[in-house]
């Protein structure tokens, strides 16, 4: 992967105590997750970018989600701001936390047979009922 593929990236929680920066990789964009977890975990749809390098200052609480997955927050505020699978190296990041620009696009959605029934998605956008 050539340099000008990665772009560079920084983010925060709310209140500040956790901030984070890294890189992801350019051909990526974003897919909107309607899981029940999700919803709930950010109080509607959930969406991340998957960096190639990360440094996280502060220290994040993790809760265990599932038997395959942990969810990162602040201790403080309670920003989402982490979604890592067991026995991965890589620490998904909630792209409502990353700084602006992001560059990034919505490609998609993902879970929609479990999304909420309060909402339409409408956007022309593929949709997968599962991942």
């Amino acid at each position: 992967m050539k340099p000008s593929d990665a772009t560079e990236f920084t983010g925060h929680c709310l209140c500040g105590e956790i901030r984070f920066r890294g890189t992801f990789d350019d051909s990526h964009g974003l897919n909107a997750c309607h899981c029940s977890q999700c919803r709930r975990w950010s109080g509607h749809v959930w969406a991340a970018i998957l960096p190639k390098s990360m440094q996280i200052e502060g220290e994040p609480k993790w809760y265990r989600a599932s038997d395959f997955a942990r969810r990162g927050f602040c201790g403080t505020c309670g920003s989402s701001l982490f979604w890592q699978r067991d026995g991965s190296d890589i620490i998904d990041v909630a792209a409502g936390a990353l700084d602006s620009p992001t560059g990034l696009k919505l490609l998609g959605h993902i879970f929609v047979a479990d999304k909420g029934d309060y909402y339409e998605i409408a956007d022309g956008l593929p949709q997968d009922p599962r991942e």
